[in-house]
């Protein structure tokens, strides 16, 4: 049996970048350990409430989401599944990363045509789909609680989860929602840590992450773009 109760799919970057989103949230997935968070102003010691919901998960944009295995399926089984995978994608390249606002969060998205990267995340979900276990009757009410739309309810019923397909926003999350009151402190507090980004911005692949029994994720291994 696994030591993993879920696995998902994420884009882990690498680097400077990598080392920011680790002590940003204060958790380093590819180590699977915590990280002391900085105390960047105008922010304070305030950064540990606003990343708390995110850090769990660690500094990444999800590609196919956190699913249980099918029966029958085992970890040997995904891994095999995302070498085969990874194999058949060339990297991806965006014109770069920008800071952003999404609702009431605050994350890393991508500037300039995302076709090539909207398509690899799509194939990702559908052709790794008959790895996942379906969604319990609680999974489903738990995600209908958001307000889905008919597209999006249609699309956590056939592939477990709502913001994906033509639904799919590509994101690196550096915050949970932010009230009004600190949303300006958070955003002055990102200026000055998120480091220098490339002009193009290159994802080289993907990972495979598993959460612990803490809840936490880790990464179980790094595939690269090879195809």
């Amino acid at each position: 049996m696994s030591e993993y109760s879920r696995f998902a799919v994420y884009f882990l970057p690498e680097g400077d970048l990598a080392e920011f989103g680790a002590t940003w949230l204060g958790w380093d997935v590819d180590q699977g350990a915590p990280v002391a968070q900085p105390r960047v102003d105008p922010l304070g010691d305030r950064i540990e409430k606003i990343t708390n919901t995110p850090r769990k998960y660690g500094f990444h944009a999800t590609i196919k989401p956190p699913f249980r295995l099918a029966d029958g399926v085992s970890q040997r089984d995904v891994e095999d599944a995302m070498a085969e995978f990874a194999s058949s994608f060339a990297p991806v390249h965006l014109q770069s990363l920008a800071l952003s606002q999404i609702g009431r969060f605050h994350a890393l998205c991508p500037t300039g045509d995302v076709t090539a990267l909207n398509a690899m995340a799509a194939a990702c979900v559908t052709e790794l789909d008959h790895l996942r276990a379906p969604l319990t009757d609680d999974e489903l009410a738990r995600r209908r609680k958001h307000r889905l739309t008919d597209a999006q309810n249609a699309l956590l019923e056939k592939w477990g989860y709502p913001y994906v397909l033509n639904e799919f926003r590509f994101h690196m999350t550096l915050t949970g929602s932010v009230k009004d009151a600190d949303r300006d402190d958070v955003l002055a507090a990102l200026d000055s840590v998120v480091p220098d980004l490339p002009q193009p911005y290159a994802l080289q692949g993907i990972a495979l992450v598993g959460e612990r029994a803490d809840g936490m994720f880790q990464t179980i291994h790094r595939y690269t773009f090879s195809g």
